[in-house]
């Protein structure tokens, strides 16, 4: 029978974001609580580097911590993120943007893009990222905070960041040391564990114990404790997620400062462009099964836009998640938890979710079974929707090959496919109320991808077709006027990061 103790000491196994990111944020809500925060990390143990663009949820994350955007812009090296270009994904040549934030203005109490179905149908509809401040911002090159009320353009603007991992892990831990967290260098080669299984410790190679009461997994895929430990287990989507291997490299950046991540579909998965201050990263995200290591690697470094600044990384993964991201006193955040592919941006709001949640949760005694079993259907929940999300931009597609024709074929996850089929029939996109992707995300990448649903809300045929299309033309030219006016990125981001007199 587990017993029960009190939560005092705090231990985090393994640096890189994750880590950090966990330590900053416990740090910043124990603050006077009588709780130590202590990392254990070895530098001579390599990060991942997860990816280094991100979602909107970030600004969330950064704000809890009271951290100034100027400072953070700077310390990372970041740019503004608008969204996602996707090349390719459906046909060659062919592209789609997956904008932070919403298509148009709703009317009439629905969504605006049934608005623009009805346009569609009747033969009068520009494309639907015509309608998209984040686009149509984007495509310009150009930039600026959400601002104005709900009539104003910018009003629908979101925005993200990419920003360098490491930087970020760096500007995190002076954050969380500044407040008490203590950093133990060093191997783990042991873990112990108390009569009733519980972890009490972690022993580290020059023979040191650093003991807790609770501890948090941030050491990447291998999950040392919540995995090699404590066995939680693995649920492998590879099936629906055949990519198992990435190659990337940093290399100078020449063009412009676009303020939006590229995907660019390849012969056996896709590309990744992901524009900073100081470098571009580049990455080739593939199926082995499709394509040797070696093919990837020369089909990314040919197409590199600069000089390589360092040698391309190799990485082998395993698509799924942990079935029990938390096990006895145990959490597992990052990479331990589980990988989904990079092609949404969602590895480190994985991150952030999983920290948000804990934080939320967190016991008091460690036999709160019934927090343990909420986190756990939560991180489920959340892992599944993004799950979903990616197999739709595989699923729906007509680009041609091995690879693709083996995703266009493949059966998927009944939800997912429920959620196509409503789409397709009535135009309606219902989301889950731990969804992160908005309605507004759906659309584009649904209607990107090719889908083009037979009906749509009645109350779109409240409007007559010149009042529609007279109302759409307005929103179009409200955009872009808008648009025009903008600064550029590269303006904007000095501007933020100009130091206030």
């Amino acid at each position: 029978m587990q017993s029960s103790q009190a939560i005092d000491r705090i231990v985090i196994v393994g640096g890189g974001t994750a880590g950090w990111m966990a330590a900053a944020a416990l740090a910043h809500v124990f603050e006077g609580a009588g709780k130590s925060v202590t990392l254990v990390e070895s530098e001579a143990i390599g990060i991942i580097g997860v990816g280094e663009a991100t979602i909107p949820e970030i600004l969330k994350f950064n704000a809890r911590l009271g951290i100034d955007e100027a400072d953070f812009l700077r310390e990372t090296k970041a740019t503004f993120k608008l969204g996602i270009e996707f090349d390719g994904w459906r046909r060659e040549g062919e592209r789609y943007f997956h904008p932070f934030g919403a298509f148009g203005v709703d009317m009439e109490g629905v969504a605006f893009h049934h608005f623009w179905l009805k346009a569609c149908a009747e033969g009068q509809a520009d494309p639907l990222e015509t309608y998209s401040m984040a686009w149509q911002a984007a495509r310009r090159g150009r930039f600026v905070h959400p601002q104005g009320g709900p009539q104003s353009p910018l009003s629908s603007l979101g925005y993200a960041y990419h920003f360098d991992a490491a930087l970020y892990a760096g500007f995190l831990r002076r954050y969380a040391e500044a407040r008490g967290v203590v950093r133990c260098e060093g191997r783990v080669v042991e873990v112990q564990q108390s009569q009733a299984g519980d972890v009490s410790g972690v022993v580290l190679e020059d023979g040191r114990l650093v003991a807790g009461d609770f501890f948090i997994d941030c050491t990447g895929f291998i999950g040392l404790l919540i995995e090699k430990t404590l066995k939680a287990g693995y649920d492998d989507w590879s099936a629906w997620l055949p990519c198992d291997s990435a190659v990337a490299v940093p290399c100078e950046r020449v063009e412009p400062l676009s303020p939006y991540t590229r995907s660019t579909a390849r012969e056996a998965g896709w590309q990744w462009r992901i524009p900073l201050q100081h470098r571009v990263g580049k990455g080739y995200v593939y199926s082995s099964s499709h394509l040797s290591h070696q093919d990837a690697e020369d089909a990314l470094m040919a197409r590199l836009e600069g000089p390589p600044l360092a040698q391309p990384r190799r990485l082998r993964f395993a698509t799924g998640r942990r079935r029990e991201c938390w096990k006895r006193n145990c959490v597992a955040v990052g990479l331990s938890s589980g990988f989904l592919e990079p092609l949404e941006s969602t590895s480190i709001h994985l991150i952030q979710s999983a920290i948000t949640k804990l934080i939320t949760l967190f016991p008091s005694q460690t036999t709160d079974e019934g927090l343990r079993r909420e986190f756990n259907a939560l991180m489920e929940e959340e892992f599944v929707t993004v799950r979903d999300f990616l197999i739709l931009h595989y699923k729906v597609t007509q680009r041609d090959g091995p690879f693709w024709a083996q995703v266009r074929a493949m059966p998927i996850p009944d939800r997912l496919a429920d959620k196509i089929a409503l789409f397709e029939q009535t135009g309606r996109i219902v989301r889950r109320d731990h969804d992160i992707f908005s309605e507004s995300s759906w659309l584009a990448v649904a209607v990107g991808q090719g889908l083009a649903p037979r009906g749509r809300h009645p109350i779109s045929d409240v409007l007559g077709r010149d009042e529609n299309r007279a109302r759409l033309a307005a929103i179009r030219d409200s955009i872009w006027r808008t648009a025009d006016a903008l600064p550029s990125h590269a303006d904007a981001l000095a501007a933020t990061m100009r130091p206030h007199a």
